[in-house]
């Protein structure tokens, strides 16, 4: 039973258990120093018992000493265990779980991975068999046990494998290390952790802190478990990369600084989490959804536009007015995103294109463990009828009709690893995600997960959104001319789309060709089967060995505010002559395939073809003719159309030039350490006749400048002068960096740079 009673001097109450004893109001209330002494109480049983107990209480209690702690013949005197102190160290928790670049403010560790927490007990320690402890945690606002985000569980002495588990690792006088566990299934998100104490019939309940909950790419029973270290650290941990764009002819990489463990970038994705549709519908639903990777990527796919209405993050634009926002050109970074999305009341941000939603997209999975990289498809169809036809009309002076059907010069996703147990067999592991807004999916704008290796099958009927990627990088691509007349001709030749499929290497800045694991070689036996298995013919449309043949040249790079050629290349592969009119026609266009004006024009009637023989015919694109009307994606579109007059028939040649900006160099000055300050040294010339007005430089490095830093010339850079500057900042993380730079101006946007520095550990 329970003995309790305060100490005099030190106001603290004690109380003792004696097994199988009824109890008695022991001394009278005249006695009692506070009312809750009123409750004191002894065990009786024979009056030697109950005198020596009583008197053994008494004199400890007048003289201001800690309750007897001495074992009896009937039971033990124990003091109340009184929670003092605790420490849920972060900071050594943080490197553990490789979170540490989080913070060390808040505890954030990954599923499935014990972390330990200390508590300091005050009067005396724990003592096992006698004490118990307990664990509650919570996350979401409506925590239940059966939806997985409530769960109560004691301190044992081995861990639970299927559920919750706290196990005492050390004891060191009043002090006591825990080690508490999830299962490797847990729900992610922000936990409420509270501790309960009993000794006896006697607890106490302590809330002891909040943490986070990240999935656990290190974990071999994790959904999102991904076996090569040197892959997680470029998939999970990396804080910045490289975007591939340009076009499949000149393949450009612009930087990107992802920015997953930046200050605030965490709470904001929980916030994302907690903003969804589907969660403002259904809390505890939603919440008891996010133990899946599935799930969470389909709900950040969604919410990363705002095409639902939905508080999305970014506001997709494509026509070249971006005045009353930022241009998607001029982001370097998803943290400055994220932050404006926060700071302006969840409103969205604009503008992005596809790259910009891709790469925000890229550091909320990472962020929150699921291990993710931006992708680059170059010839990107976008299919609206799942034809797996793309038909583009053109006529007969070369210019494209606009249509819904678009050929994107490269389009941008993700993909995320993680398993599929919602499938059959074999489509574990790189599922892709795709949040730029092109067509809905179960009424809602986002795409998949759709497993890469259904895409190459051609396993069509599977979840989710499996039709719409297999057509970005299988549809043929098919050109009519239109004639005067109306009626319309079937170029003899087309072209194929999903070429160069691009990411980033691990642990390299060089370009990884993928494009095998999404498709089998155009032409063999394997690929014809796919199309078989996914109920599409194939069309012949192929090269014929025999007939007239057109391709665009480009001899050397074209440099903006330079005039330029580009070259017909025509071959009659016949062994008779053939007469032609060739008809070459060049247009500025924005990379999702919309063209502009005319800045380049060539008609030649008779040209006349030897047997087996080739020719070569320029087209000259003069500064003067494109300086106004090129769009910030920077591509000129050159059609060729090559017409037989003997036969009527067409042959049809394109291909995007992109016109190159000028280079941003960057030196940095001083010994790179953390925490020691560095100078960067920035220069750009202006390669343009005109002068370049309303300049701005903006640099960012996750590490290295603590957000954005921004340099604003007063004066305008004069034609083919240099502008250069320099730039102060203190590294706060060492390791390998990336200082970006971006600059604007009136006339030159979008130029991107970036230098890679290695950073000395700070010396101890």
């Amino acid at each position: 039973m329970l003995l309790a009673f305060r100490n005099r001097s030190t106001g603290v109450a004690f109380q003792s258990l004696c097994e199988g004893a009824r109890t008695t109001p022991c001394l009278p209330q005249s006695h009692l120093q506070h009312p809750r002494e009123r409750d004191c109480a002894i065990p009786t049983g024979t009056p030697g018992e109950t005198a020596s107990l009583l008197q053994c209480c008494r004199l400890s209690w007048l003289r201001g000493l800690p309750a007897p702690q001495q074992r009896c013949q009937r039971g033990s005197f124990w003091s109340d265990l009184v929670l003092e102190t605790w420490d849920l160290q972060c900071e050594r928790n943080g490197r553990e779980h490789r979170t540490a670049e989080m913070g060390c403010q808040q505890l954030v560790v990954r599923r499935g991975q014990p972390f330990i927490i200390t508590l300091h007990f005050s009067g005396r320690g724990y003592e096992e068999g006698v004490d118990k402890l307990a664990f509650n945690v919570e996350t979401g606002p409506c925590p239940i046990e059966t939806s997985g985000t409530k769960s109560h569980f004691a301190v044992t002495d081995f861990p639970e494998e299927s559920g919750w588990s706290a196990v005492v690792q050390q004891q060191d006088g009043d002090s006591l290390s825990i080690s508490l566990c999830s299962p490797a299934s847990a729900c992610i998100g922000r936990y409420s952790l509270t501790l309960e104490t009993s000794t006896g019939y006697q607890g106490t309940s302590c809330h002891i802190g909040h943490f986070v909950l990240l999935f656990n790419a290190w974990h071999p029973e994790d959904t999102v478990f991904l076996r090569d270290e040197d892959e997680r650290c470029e998939y999970v941990l990396s804080q910045q990369g490289l975007i591939y764009q340009g076009t499949c002819d000149y393949i450009t990489s612009v930087p990107w600084n992802f920015g997953q463990f930046e200050d605030d970038v965490l709470s904001i994705c929980l916030k994302l989490l907690d903003t969804n549709p589907k969660f403002l519908r259904d809390q505890n639903q939603d919440c008891s959804h996010r133990n899946d990777p599935v799930y969470i990527g389909r709900v950040m796919s969604a919410m990363i536009n705002c095409n639902d209405e939905d508080l999305g993050v970014l506001a997709g634009r494509w026509d070249n007015h971006y005045e009353d926002g930022t241009s998607p050109m001029a982001w370097i970074g998803s943290v400055d995103i994220l932050k404006r999305w926060k700071k302006f009341g969840c409103q969205p941000v604009k503008y992005g294109q596809c790259w910009v939603f891709a790469a925000v997209a890229c550091t909320v999975m990472r962020c929150l463990g699921i291990p993710s990289r931006v992708v680059t498809n170059y010839s990107s169809a976008h299919d609206t009828n799942g034809n797996l036809v793309i038909d583009r009309y053109l006529n007969e002076s070369g210019d494209l009709q606009q249509s819904k059907e678009k050929i994107w010069n490269f389009h941008c996703w993700i993909e995320s690893w993680m398993a599929r147990p919602d499938l059959a067999p074999g489509y574990d592991g790189w599922q892709v995600l795709d949040p730029t807004p092109q067509e809905k999916s179960e009424g809602v704008f986002c795409c998949g997960p759709a497993p890469v290796r259904a895409i190459k099958e051609g396993d069509l009927q599977l979840k989710y959104d499996i039709p719409f990627v297999f057509a970005e990088v299988n549809a043929d691509l098919v050109y009519w001319v239109v004639k005067h007349d109306g009626s319309q001709k079937k170029s003899t030749q087309s072209s194929l789309v999903g070429k160069n499929i691009s990411t980033k290497s691990v642990g390299r800045d060089s370009r990884e060709d993928i494009t095998h694991n999404y498709k089998y070689p155009e032409g063999s036996e394997k690929e014809r089967e796919v199309f078989a298995k996914a109920e599409h013919e194939r069309s012949s449309l192929g090269e014929d060995d025999e007939g007239l043949h057109v391709r665009i040249k480009l001899s050397e790079g074209a440099n903006n505010g330079c005039d330029f050629n580009v070259f017909a290349a025509i071959s009659n592969n016949t062994d008779t002559e053939r007469v032609c009119r060739l008809m070459l026609c060049a247009r500025t266009a924005s990379y999702n395939g919309t063209v502009g004006p005319q800045c380049g024009m060539k008609d030649l009637l008779n040209v006349t073809l030897a047997p087996r023989a080739e020719k070569t015919v320029p087209l000259c694109i003069l500064y003067e003719k494109y300086r106004e009307s090129l769009t910030q994606d920077n591509l000129i579109k050159v059609v060729a159309l090559l017409t037989e007059y003997q036969t009527g028939n067409i042959a049809v040649a394109m291909r995007d030039v992109y016109i190159q900006n000028p280079e941003i160099k960057i030196r940095v000055l001083g010994e790179p350490m953390q925490k020691r300050k560095l100078v960067a040294e920035i220069s750009l010339v202006n390669p343009l006749t005109d002068p370049l007005n309303n300049c701005v430089f903006v640099v960012e490095g996750t590490g290295l400048t603590d957000g954005q830093r921004i340099k604003e010339l007063e004066e305008p850079v004069q034609p083919q002068a240099e502008v250069k500057f320099r730039l102060d900042f203190v590294p706060y993380q060492a390791g390998l960096r990336k200082l970006m730079v971006d600059f604007e101006s009136d006339k030159l946007m979008g130029v991107k740079g970036y230098r890679n520095v290695i950073i000395a550990p700070q010396p101890k």
